[in-house]
């Protein structure tokens, strides 16, 4: 796994974190690792450390994070997943907890279901199609398709919560929002009739 060089540098300041995953962090499994793909500045990285959490943090370019070099519970892993890179995990390694924010390379999208663990939270927020009257990213390969983490989740993910459409804050802009849980398996104690049993009267 490669490692980080180091930087000379001092990182930007990292901006606030998303209110949409600070919204539902709680449903990360208190002490899971949490994997923040494209990192930046390690807004969400810094995030759920401060909740406990060990986390990953993988980008191309590391200096946003730099200053997080050698810290206790934190993996820095720099790679180019849009240049033929592999994924820089082992097959089995799982997650409690990923997180994207700002960030489509659609090819990694089946990788990111395939790295939840029973139970793992997919915290995805980005830029769809519309956001072009808006600025950049106005490409197509940068935008969600009307539905597409909808359609991602489909039979694969528990949709917790989806959001779609425009935003005025922290800029004017077109997203797509989902949080869904890497967990079908139906709960427990829920074996045979799932109806409730009626309360015999006193």
């Amino acid at each position: 796994m490669p490692s980080l060089p180091p930087h000379a540098a001092p990182p930007l300041a990292p901006s606030p974190a998303s209110p949409w995953v600070v919204r539902f962090a709680p449903l990360v499994a208190a002490g899971g690792a949490v994997l923040d793909l494209a990192c930046g500045s390690g807004r969400h990285l810094r995030l759920f450390r401060e909740r406990g959490h060990p986390v990953v943090g993988l980008d191309r370019d590391p200096r946003g994070v730099a200053d997080l070099t050698g810290t206790e519970g934190v993996e820095l892993v720099e790679a180019d997943l849009e240049d033929a890179s592999p994924w820089p995990f082992p097959a089995e390694r799982r997650f409690a907890g990923i997180v994207v924010t700002n960030y489509l390379h659609r090819p990694l999208l089946p990788r990111l279901l395939g790295a939840l663990a029973p139970g793992g939270v997919l915290l995805y927020e980005t830029f769809a199609v519309g956001n072009a009257r808006f600025g950049r990213p106005s490409s197509p390969n940068f935008l969600l398709r009307s539905g597409e983490l909808l359609e991602l989740a489909r039979g694969r993910l528990q949709v917790v919560a989806f959001e779609q459409g425009e935003i005025a804050a922290p800029k004017a802009a077109v997203v797509q929002r989902l949080c869904a849980v890497n967990d079908l398996a139906p709960g427990a104690g829920l074996e045979g009739d799932p109806e409730p049993r009626a309360l015999p009267l006193p």
